[in-house]
């Protein structure tokens, strides 16, 4: 019983984590350098992550500096970063990219929080998944008694109402964020 617990609360630590990585990614007003970490660039034929190849720092809060390790491939890096369509312009000046990170208006800000939900909603949906993955795990272990069968899918339906609860504390938190201006 305790095994299956362990597994369905590692499972659901994982997309929670899935959750809180890829909110990372969504930005609010300000500038952060995370809101690069899904862009890759095309470097020597291999796909790298944007940070791997160069230095991303916040300059004046609303401005990150791209300054990549080699100069040869700042134009891949340009045309990466507009091609993930994230709202913001990168502008070249030879030796480094820079990126205003514009203030949210009221409607994109409202966009987002819809973003932030549907994700959420995503994540409460395999959470759930996991829970009937485990519960039928349980049912099909022969070595349980009918009690122990019943206390071990209780507990895994307490452990699925925490993880859920503990999504919707992130997501009220992210919301928060994206709608102070």
């Amino acid at each position: 019983m305790k095994i299956h617990l362990d597994h369905a609360n590692e499972k659901m630590n994982k997309r929670i984590e899935k959750l809180e990585q890829h909110f990372v990614t969504i930005r609010t007003g300000r500038a952060n350098p995370n809101q690069l970490s899904e862009i890759t660039v095309d470097y020597y034929g291999t796909a790298t992550p944007l940070n791997q190849i160069a230095s991303i720092q916040v300059v004046e809060g609303r401005t990150l500096v791209i300054k990549p390790y080699d100069s040869s491939i700042l134009k891949a890096m340009e045309h990466a970063i507009n091609a993930a369509n994230l709202g913001m312009n990168p502008s070249n000046d030879g030796a480094l990219i820079r990126i205003s990170v514009p203030p949210l208006t009221e409607q994109t800000r409202k966009e987002l929080t819809k973003e932030v939900a549907k994700f959420a909603e995503e994540s409460k949906i395999d959470l759930r998944n996991i829970r009937r993955d485990i519960n039928d795990a349980i049912k099909k272990d022969d070595t349980l008694t009918e009690d122990l069968e019943k206390e071990a899918l209780d507990k895994v339906q307490k452990l699925t109402d925490e993880h859920i609860k503990k999504i919707d504390a992130i997501v009220a938190a992210k919301d928060k964020e994206i709608m102070t201006v």
